[in-house]
Order: structure tokens, then sequence, then C-alpha cells
């Protein structure tokens, strides 16, 4: 879900210049909320949470009414309801998501086959190449919205630019269903005033530090020597700054995507301080990353633990494995290390294992020995199993009986998204 909230909203009227333009970015208005809007219309015009009914959930989206009382993605439904109590909370329905979606990807692909999804409900589009079908980038972005709304009955924003950077922070500026164009040679005028916080890629860190030095703006980007970036941010981070803030992104749209990452996470429904219990769940969320490697085909080199507190203190650990695997078994060894390796100060609110740094099954050099060969046997039948039956009909002993300390985790909208920035991988939160 994005921040915006429709304040300070800026849009092009049909027939602004788009001199020098040629990538859209179209990103579906608070699309999980829309969707329920869809399909109850009586929705309409309230505040709408989508996130879990339990208090320790968090928000997956929420609609442009409750986002007016301050409500986010990724914020706990309870402090949402302090917000705005008089929201509506409704569960996510995941399947329905991905099912709209693909209506989603469908429109986007009847003008350009050049589109790379970054998310269930956003994508790039390079449409350079058809002007001659649909006319210039302005005249697509707004054709794309009336023709997405007839397909889908849901409204998007579309960012019209000469690259992704600005592309993006455009269709974020135009919400709730807009269309901002930016000529190539408005670039400069464009990018200036805005908040260094609305640069694609600057995390709140990031923000922090670069705030700490008085810089604030884009402008103050472009008065701040090199070096100074370089300090505040380190060399890479801070030459992507300096070059994105001057207009100069040369990356392209991408039709294939690579995923960087695998994940699962899951709340407690209570604290937890028993640590026995812990290991089992960092096993549990293992052996469901470790399928959705294999279904994807993949293998991971890295395997990361994230642990939050019951204070929202959050640490994370990683681990890079000999050999790359898609084992659960090898790679809930590599979490359980890593929980071993971190002090217990407080009881835990959240457990977090993913895989990273993913290369394709089996493209890494045959060892002589396969350590794991008898658990890939024991997996590979599991999964078999899961197949015919069902996801649950085998599992390990140790996990029966779990599910009065566990909410439905945020496992399942894991599975809907992409590696970028937000947080890399097919996870996170959205709308």
């Amino acid at each position: 879900m994005g921040r915006a909230d429709g304040n300070g909203r800026l849009v092009s009227a049909p027939g602004a210049p788009d001199g020098g333009t040629g990538i859209l970015h179209v990103d579906m208005d608070a699309f999980y909320a829309s969707v329920e809007v869809l399909d109850d219309p009586s929705l309409r015009g309230k505040p709408l949470i989508i996130g879990a009914t339990d208090a320790r959930s968090v928000v997956s989206s929420a609609s442009y009414e409750a986002r007016h009382f301050g409500v986010r993605a990724a914020m706990p439904v309870a402090r949402a309801l302090s917000l705005c109590p008089h929201a509506i909370v409704t569960p996510p329905r995941m399947a329905r998501y991905l099912e709209v979606s693909k209506q989603v990807m469908a429109v986007f692909s009847e003008f350009t086959p050049l589109v790379e999804p970054l998310s269930v409900d956003e994508a790039f589009l390079d449409v350079r190449g058809a002007r001659r079908l649909w006319g210039s980038p302005g005249e697509i972005a707004f054709l794309l919205k009336r023709r997405m709304l007839g397909a889908t009955g849901l409204t998007c924003s579309v960012g019209v630019a000469a690259t992704k950077h600005v592309a993006k922070m455009a269709s974020t500026i135009s919400k709730p269903d807009g269309v901002l164009i930016v000529a190539a040679d408005d670039t400069p005028a464009f990018l200036a005033p805005r908040s260094v916080r609305s640069m694609w890629g600057v995390g709140p860190k990031s923000a922090e530090a670069l705030e700490g030095r008085g810089i604030r703006t884009i402008a103050d980007v472009l008065d701040t020597p090199k070096e100074v970036l370089d300090r505040a941010l380190g060399v890479a981070m801070g030459a992507r700054v300096w070059a994105l803030a001057r207009g100069i992104d040369a990356r392209e749209v991408v039709t294939t995507r690579v995923e960087k990452s695998v994940g699962h996470e899951q709340t407690f429904l209570h604290d937890v301080t028993d640590e026995g219990f812990l290991r089992s769940e960092v096993l549990r969320l293992a052996d469901r990353v470790a399928r959705r490697l294999r279904d994807g085909g993949f293998e991971a080199r890295t395997v990361a633990l994230k642990v939050r507190f019951a204070d929202f203190t959050t640490l994370g650990r990683s681990q890079t494995l000999g050999e790359p695997s898609a084992v659960g078994q090898r790679l809930g060894e590599a979490a359980r290390e890593l929980l071993a390796g971190i002090e217990l100060r407080q009881a835990v609110r959240l457990l977090g294992v993913r895989a990273e740094n993913l290369v394709p099954a089996g493209s890494s050099a045959l060892a002589l020995w396969d350590p794991d060969e008898e658990w890939r046997k024991v997996e590979d039948a599991l999964d078999g199993a899961a197949d015919r039956f069902g996801g649950g009909a085998v599992t390990r002993a140790t996990f029966l009986g779990r599910r009065d300390r566990t909410t439905g985790g945020r496992g399942e909208a894991d599975a809907l998204r992409r590696g970028e920035a937000r947080g890399g991988g097919p996870g996170g939160t959205r709308g």
C-alpha cells in the first residue's frame, strides 16, 4: 500500500505536453480494499482496513477513507483502529486479489508487451514503440485508465515520464485515480521541490541520514557535494541518489524478473518466551519457504532470520550456506543457528525466515556427496502428498496442535510480492 492518501494530489489534463516520455508506472488505487468494495458495494465510501481480525495482525491495505485518519500498511491493526475506531476490518482474500491481478496485467499487455510487474497491482510499461497503435505516452495513459475501469471496475493512477524513477514518483503524487505527465524538459523543475523521502528506494533510515545533514529536498541534494552524500549513505547509495536527483536513471523496463528472495513471517497471538516453540516455529517457516523455492525452481545461497520483540525492536541475521539448497531441513537448521545467536532478552512477537541470493535449481556444481539426499527424498514425498491431498495433509509431528498460538501470519501476503526496494522477494503488504 502506498503512503499517498490523496492530500497534495497533482494531475495532468488530457493533452498535457509529454515530449521525451515513454515510460508509464501504473499503480492500482488501494488495490485490496478496492477489490473488497467491488465485490461488496455497501463498503463504498467507508473506512476499510484489510487485515486479520485479531488485534495483533498488521494492516495489509486500507481504503483512502481510512488513510485520511493515518492508517498505513504494516501498522498493527490495533493501532489502526485507535486512529480510526469506526473502520471496518476485513480479512484478506489473497486468491481473489490474484484473480483480479491477472485481469489487471492483461489490460497492461493490451498496450505493450514491455510490461515489468512490480507486484500484483503495479507495473512499469514501456510504450515508446506503441505510438502508432495507441498515440503518445500521455494519450496512452488516459486510454489505459478508461480501459482498466471498463475491464476490472477498478481505478488506477499513472505516472508518465522519461525514466522509471520519475514515472513512479509521478504515479504516487497523482493518487488516487489520476494521471501525472512529466515531460523530459520539465523533469528538473518537477524533482527539485520534492522531499528526499519521495525518491524511489530512499527508505526511512537513508532519509534520516540525509535530513540530519539538512538535506530535505531533492534541490538540497543537488546543492550537496557528492562526497557528503557518500559519507551519509555509503558510496553506492550516494551515487544512486546523486544521479536520480538529476533525473538520471538508465534502468530499462525488464519483462522477465528473477525473484530476489522468498520469505514467510508469523505474528503470534501472544508474545512467546518458549525457546523450544520458537525453534519449532523457525523450522515450520523454513519448510514453507523451501516448498516455495522448489515450486519456483530455485535454490537459496543465503538464509535470513527476522526476530521482532514485544517492544517492536526488530533484529535480522543471515548465514550463507555451503551449497545452495531448497531443502527445508537445511534452511531450518541454518535459521535455528541464527536464532541461537540472538539474545532473547524479552518475549518474541514475530518470527520470519527468508531465503536469499536465489539461483536456478541444479545450477551449482554437483558435490561428490550430497548431505541433503535423504531429506530431499522425504520432502519430495511430502510435496507429492500435498499436491494430491492438500497442504495440511502431512506435517511434522512437532507442528501438531499449535494453531492456538499463531495467527494466520503474513505468509499468504508474502507470496504476492516481487523483489524490489520494499522488502525483496514475493512478499509484503499492498493495496
